[in-house]
């Protein structure tokens, strides 16, 4: 694949990476250049499962999964990149490094996860991310990732 799309939509996310309900958090993918940047947005609803408990009386979406959702954006960028579409690579965690939290992000916030490449082009690859809503940074991070090919399958 020479041309990447500069978008993703939720069917070509699911294309890209395996998480699925309740894990997938992202809605679609934008601004996407080849091995360098992208960004995901993820419409924030009171209907997702940990509002449940995190907190029933003032719904706050857990800094974790702010976290998650710029690796699921990186993740997304990645297999456009090398071509990984329909090849069900796994995706490891490998490192969480300057995580800071700046804003609770609620119900009814439309969160904007900045992701560019700070190392890639192999197995290993190091992001840094940066989450907003409404252009007030939410959370930022660096964090490192491993790309598995040798479980990869055809869908």
């Amino acid at each position: 694949m020479t041309d990447v799309p500069t978008t993703a939509d939720l069917q070509m996310i699911q294309r890209c990476i395996p998480h699925r309900y309740p894990f997938l958090l992202i809605d679609k993918v934008e601004d996407i250049v080849k091995g360098e940047s992208a960004v995901g947005v993820k419409n924030v609803t009171y209907n997702e499962p940990h509002f449940q408990g995190h907190f029933p009386q003032m719904p706050v979406m857990p800094g974790v999964t702010i976290v998650e959702a710029m690796a699921q954006t990186s993740a997304v960028m990645v297999s456009l990149s090398l071509d990984l579409v329909d090849r069900n690579p796994l995706v490891y965690f490998m490192g969480i490094d300057k995580v800071k939290f700046r804003r609770k992000v609620v119900p009814g916030d439309v969160l904007k996860l900045a992701i560019t490449t700070l190392r890639g082009g192999s197995k290993i690859w190091r992001f840094q991310g940066e989450a907003t809503v409404d252009g007030e940074v939410a959370c930022s991070a660096e964090f490192s990732a491993m790309i598995d090919l040798s479980q990869s399958t055809e869908a």
